[in-house]
């Protein structure tokens, strides 16, 4: 339930610039990748597949917001960039979201954050344990 509420404000706020909350997260990961990241490693962090990811990325590719360069230890995978077009759409959509979520942390008292980020650590390894023991 309380993840449902926090997985509809992040889908709310992608609504609001016509987006999907998986396109948002994408915008997201490279915002904060200041070298850019691997298309893989976006794939990995949102648990996506790859062409979940390839046919996020070729949107905003084809819009030129983004970049795509070959890796240099692995040709077949691609490091993704803002380019100043897309860096310049993005920072309307990411520093806010990235905001209000500092504001709200801002909003709880050290020994809650300190609680909060000790049982969700918890609850999110016992998960995985309990999906990876799913046949």
């Amino acid at each position: 339930m309380l993840r449902d509420i926090q997985y509809a404000a992040y889908e709310l706020h992608a609504r609001k610039h016509n987006l999907t909350a998986k396109e948002l997260f994408v915008l997201d990961l490279i915002w904060f990748s200041k070298d850019g990241c691997l298309q893989s490693e976006i794939c990995e962090r949102l648990t996506a597949t790859k062409q979940t990811v390839s046919a996020i990325i070729k949107k905003f590719w084809k819009l030129g917001y983004l970049s795509l360069t070959k890796a240099e230890n692995d040709r077949r995978n691609k490091i993704v960039r803002f380019t100043d077009t897309g860096r310049e759409y993005a920072k309307n959509i990411i520093p806010p979201a990235a905001n209000a979520e500092i504001d709200t942390m801002a909003v709880l008292d050290e020994k809650d954050i300190i609680e909060m980020v000790r049982i969700t650590t918890i609850f999110s390894n016992c998960m995985k344990r309990k999906f990876e023991e799913i046949k």
